[in-house]
């Protein structure tokens, strides 16, 4: 059974593969702005927040990643969110831009109503963790190191 922090790490390597291949289908489909494309997405997912609006709602520093800062279960919707839209642009073979950035906006709102119809928590209202990923990774680091 792993842990909380652990199924963390595991979702967040996910999430980082996952994302390099989205980019790689949202470049073949035309997308040159990633910030716009990728915030496209949150806003379906996050009921119009931005990956800024996220941001600034979980307290975090400039430039500081999000994502090390979702628990499991947030982690997981975005996980979903970024693999439907990475199949659905190369699926229906999507070109442009504003196209793609579209279609992730939509992807991201029926993830989030498919949370909604199953009477899960909106990814808005789940807990920031105490720690963030890189935080509890130099942690770990300096404890193998004693």
């Amino acid at each position: 059974m792993l842990s909380e922090d652990d199924k963390r790490f595991y979702q967040r390597n996910l999430t980082k593969k996952e994302n390099r291949l989205l980019n790689k289908a949202a470049s073949k489909a035309g997308v040159k702005n990633f910030d716009k494309f990728h915030n496209a997405g949150y806003r379906g997912l996050y009921n119009g927040e931005t990956a800024n609006d996220i941001a600034k709602r979980k307290k975090l520093r400039y430039r500081e990643d999000i994502l090390d800062n979702m628990g499991s279960e947030e982690l997981a919707d975005n996980l979903f969110r970024i693999a439907q839209t990475e199949a659905k642009l190369k699926r229906e073979n999507i070109k442009g831009e504003n196209k793609a950035s579209d279609a992730h906006y939509e992807v991201g709102k029926k993830v989030r109503n498919f949370i909604k119809e199953l009477g899960g928590t909106m990814p808005e209202e789940l807990p920031t963790p105490k720690k963030s990923l890189k935080e509890l990774e130099k942690e770990r680091k300096n404890a193998l190191i004693k």
